[in-house]
């Protein structure tokens, strides 16, 4: 089974150990890992913020990179979320709208990969300690992805896994909502941190890098002991 790797923004910059243990997870269980070299931005920021006609560009070269791909896998839903948003976008366009469905068709989360496509609910990760998992919003509402990774984390021996407080709760990052909103986004993540706290947990585990790094963030400036981990990295634990 052939897969591109869709590293992410985040990823590709600040969180290099994410894009690392997502292609050992997959290459252990039998895949062969292609990373496009073309790939940068979804696009997501830009559009987000009203400039449609201007990230237009950005998204045809995305649909080009991974144009030859048999499976795009990335590891945020928020990312993976967009690229299923193209279709729309080109629906009028008669060259990009087919190309963007084809695109948007063969994407996916890299846990709903893992579990709807390999059927893999089982990596053999280990992982000692009591964790609690970040449901974050694009992933959850938008792409629709809600168990596969609590069914991967489930499975990993020696993790007790312990539901968070008010989960489906925003924790504030919003992408650009996280800068024109200070106030409230840091009001929106001491919540979530607080939440966290609650559940007594080592580990406070995710899916996407953007919540990750907001809620991490928030953790370290408080000076708390839990330590952020991305569900690749999880799953990479031996």
């Amino acid at each position: 089974m052939k897969v591109s790797l869709f590293a992410t923004c985040l990823v590709d910059m600040f969180q290099g150990n994410v894009g690392k243990a997502t292609v050992e997870v997959l290459e252990r269980l039998g895949c062969e890992i292609d990373f496009p070299k073309s790939q940068i931005c979804c696009g997501q920021p830009a559009y987000n913020s009203g400039y449609v006609k201007e990230t237009k560009a950005t998204m045809k070269n995305m649909i080009s990179a991974f144009e030859q791909a048999e499976y795009v896998v990335c590891s945020s839903g928020s990312c993976a979320y967009f690229f299923k948003e193209y279709p729309q976008i080109f629906k009028d366009d008669p060259i990009w709208g087919p190309k963007a469905i084809a695109l948007a068709e063969k994407t996916y989360e890299f846990t709903q990969f893992l579990v709807e496509v390999m059927k893999i609910k089982d990596v053999g990760a280990r992982l000692e300690g009591k964790a609690t998992y970040h449901t974050s919003c694009h992933m959850t509402r938008l792409l629709g992805v809600k168990e596969p990774p609590i069914e991967l984390l489930k499975n990993v021996n020696g993790l007790e896994l312990t539901e968070l407080p008010n989960k489906e709760q925003c924790c504030g990052f919003g992408g650009t909502f996280s800068v024109k909103m200070p106030d409230i986004s840091e009001q929106m993540v001491d919540e979530k941190v607080q939440h966290v706290e609650e559940t007594g947990a080592d580990y406070l585990v995710g899916a996407d890098a953007a919540c990750l790094m907001n809620i991490g963030g928030r953790i370290d400036r408080k000076g708390k002991s839990i330590k952020v981990m991305h569900i690749a990295e999880v799953l990479n634990s031996r």
